[in-house]
């Protein structure tokens, strides 16, 4: 299995650990310390010997942060999160405020005397994270302080995991669509043009797609831990990987676009940069404080810019996500077919869905990974919209209830991301009053037409209007960004009230509203959509994009109120039916074939 089921913590260890923290924040002169879910390279998922935040506090999701002050603590997430965090960290000590309500900066505040000092380790903030928190500290009398040595690793102990060292392995051309020496000759040509002598990347997921080479370094993303830094002069990437990661061909493979350090040396490369006046380009969103602290005044603030290009696949990237979604979908249509019968011929739970489906995957020949841990969720589980299943939470799924299920999986050729949302036995007419809005917001983004220009925000209330119009909503983004065998969440694109980035032809990302009954069951219905070449249509004057889908899995009619779909999305949803079942029918097995035919069969008016 890909995905464990164990324990997430105990909260008496998390009690014991806040106390173990103080004692040496205090020997450290240190009256809050600052507890990130991050590493080195700020990527969204981390390794087990950098899940600090799990390890403190009990929570696990994909982003948080606790503060740890004398007397009082607090775990800040955003919506997504916020029925989890209650569920995972121990109330005696921590408060729970939700980024959405409350700043970081009011609780430190109202939490930290005058003239405190806030503490946090410049590894793991980025260069913005840490200016804005001191100009919003220091006007209150407190102090923002980098403290060398990770406070947390030293009271983690022997049982802390040790740091990743999988194999890095390439990617050929063929799927990449690019060589790594074309990638590396754009971003001198970005760099020349913005008169700058080098650039640092840090985020894993940049690194892998400018060179063409994929790692295991962290869970379900197929990626290396290292640093780069590409310069205007020269052919090759300077890698600053550990060399245990690269076999012997592996070094042959990269040596005509990459020079090979060891980590250790980057900050002496750094050093060199910074003593010849060079202007070096960093990211300061997303590279770490110490980066740009040790650069100072050669650093020049610029974006990632691997983050635009990659974002933009390629026509092989683009070939094989559309083949990657074939085999996944068939795939998920046989799970969706075995659950139909398994929920009813016997006991059934969470855990042994997870298991059924990772299985059914591996059956195609070509898994390489889960794309992130799935999200089983039964009855009132899937009302926790980043909920993950363990021994302890495991429930079993009910006659009468709502299942949601959203996995992903890593292919060489692409990676996907679905979830699907299914009634057990009979629903109630709440629930499918409810899925018919969260439909009605999914058609609506699948076949929105958008002039050029168009951001994610222009496009967030699609989704949303059918919700609202019954006084409902969800808290997180409808739409985020997914990478080529890579992260399942790659930028800058999403369709969100915070989605300033352009969508731009070749871009891929997920369409997935949902609406959540907290106590009672959740629903969330998810394609990935590429955006389409944009043209002028017929009798228009402007250049006009739209979303081809990718996922190819029925939606469950059983939940469908086919009176409440206007013609045209009802028109919508029979096309994608029948396309599904033309996809699927040749290929698949007699059992899947014949739950197809039912689950695809057109919806009358």
């Amino acid at each position: 299995m890909f995905q464990s089921f164990d324990m997430i913590s105990n909260p008496d260890e998390a009690i014991e650990r806040v106390s173990r923290l103080r004692l040496l924040m205090a020997k450290r002169g240190v009256d809050a310390y600052l507890v990130p879910r991050a590493d080195e390279h700020q990527g969204e998922y981390v390794p087990a010997s950098a899940e600090r935040l799990k390890w403190l506090t009990g929570f696990s999701g994909s982003a948080g942060l606790a503060a740890i002050a004398t007397r009082d603590a607090a775990v800040f997430v955003d919506g997504r999160y916020t029925v989890q965090v209650a569920a995972e960290c121990p109330g005696k000590i921590f408060e729970f405020p939700g980024l959405a309500r409350a700043k970081l900066k009011d609780w430190l505040v109202a939490n930290v005397r005058r003239g405190g000092v806030v503490g946090f380790d410049p590894w793991l903030h980025t260069a913005g994270e840490v200016l804005r928190l001191k100009a919003a500290l220091e006007e209150h009398g407190l102090r923002v302080k980098a403290v060398p040595g990770n406070l947390v690793d030293k009271i983690w102990g022997a049982d802390r995991p040790a740091p990743p060292s999988g194999a890095v392995v390439a990617q050929p051309v063929s799927l990449a669509g690019k060589s790594a020496l074309d990638k590396i000759a754009e971003l001198q040509t970005q760099l020349k043009a913005a008169r700058q002598d080098a650039v640092v990347l840090t985020l894993p997921d940049s690194i892998c797609w400018l060179l063409n080479i994929r790692g295991s370094d962290v869970p379900h993303n197929p990626v290396a831990l290292a640093f780069a830094i590409v310069t205007v002069h020269g052919s090759k990437a300077e890698l600053y990987i550990d060399p245990k990661k690269l076999s012997k061909e592996m070094r042959h493979s990269l040596e005509p676009a990459a020079k090979i350090h060891a980590p250790e040396k980057l900050e002496e490369r750094l050093v060199a940069l910074k003593h010849a006046d060079k202007r070096v380009r960093v990211d300061g969103e997303s590279a770490a404080y110490w980066i740009t602290n040790l650069l100072v005044r050669s650093y020049v603030k610029g974006t990632d810019p691997c983050i635009a290009l990659k974002a933009i696949k390629s026509p092989a990237e683009i070939r094989g996500a559309r083949a990657a979604h074939v085999r996944d979908g068939l795939a998920v249509s046989r799970f969706l077919a075995w659950l139909e019968t398994a929920a009813q011929s016997g006991p059934l739970d969470e855990i042994m869905a997870v298991k059924k489906l990772e299985e059914m995957r591996r059956d195609t020949g070509e898994l390489k990974e889960i794309s992130f841990d799935t999200i089983s969720g039964s009855g009132a589980n899937g009302a926790i919209v980043h909920y993950r299943v363990s021994e302890k939470t495991n429930r079993r799924i009910k006659q009468g209830e709502l299942f949601l299920i959203d996995s992903g999986a890593q292919y060489a050729d692409g990676t996907t991301d679905i979830t699907r949302t299914v009634a057990i036995g009979k629903p109630s007419s709440e629930m499918r009053e409810r899925f018919t809005a969260v439909l009605k917001g999914h058609i609506a983004i699948a076949t929105a037409k958008f002039p050029t220009g168009t951001r994610g925000i222009d496009l967030d209330p699609f989704a949303r209007r059918a919700l609202w119009d019954l006084g409902l909503d969800y808290d997180h983004g409808t739409g985020h960004g997914v990478g080529s065998y890579l992260s399942v969440h790659e930028g800058p694109q999403s369709i969100s009230r915070g989605g300033m980035a352009v969508l731009e032809p070749g871009m891929i990302i997920s369409n997935e509203p949902g609406y959540y009954k907290e106590g009672a069951y959740g629903i969330r219905l998810e394609n990935l959509v590429l955006v389409t070449a944009a043209e002028i249509p017929n009798g228009g004057d402007r250049k006009t994009m739209s979303f081809e889908t990718l996922t190819l899995v029925p939606f469950d009619r059983t939940l469908i109120v086919a009176e409440k779909l206007s013609l045209q999305e009802l028109s919508w949803l029979n096309d994608y039916h029948a396309r599904v079942y033309d996809v699927h029918a040749a290929t698949a097995d007699a059992v899947t074939r014949a739950w197809l035919g039912k689950a695809t069969a057109p919806i009358k008016a």
